[in-house]
């Protein structure tokens, strides 16, 4: 629904991108802060599920955001990597950057670890 994409994705990294486009901006015409967790959160997830994958999986506990930039056009990419790696939980870092590489949000996803059933 918001244009997410995957670019590159490996064991404890994964880095996608979402375009700034009509249904990512806010009423004055820049990226929503909402649309910039959506991404965090997406990364985050899909990240911590391939680590606890295949007799485990990952749910969504906690997430913050800090939005430091505007962007107002184009793409931003986020590159997500985990900072731990336990057996009951994850924490992971996410960046996201404009199309000149200035860093516009930076988010830290905490994921619960749990047993498939």
């Amino acid at each position: 629904t918001l244009g997410m994409e995957i670019i590159h994705a490996e064991m404890g990294q994964i880095q996608g991108r979402m375009p700034v486009d009509h249904r990512t901006k806010q009423p004055f015409g820049l990226l929503h802060g909402g649309a910039s967790v959506a991404l965090a959160e997406t990364l985050g997830s899909i990240g911590a599920n391939m680590l606890a994958y295949p007799d485990k999986h990952a749910v969504g506990m906690e997430i913050n955001a800090n939005h430091l930039r505007p962007v107002r056009e184009g793409y931003v990419t986020g590159m997500a990597k985990v900072i731990h790696q336990g057996s009951s939980s994850q924490v992971w870092e996410i960046r996201i950057v404009d199309e000149g590489g200035n860093l516009c949000c930076i988010s830290r996803f905490t994921a619960a670890i749990r047993r498939n059933s």
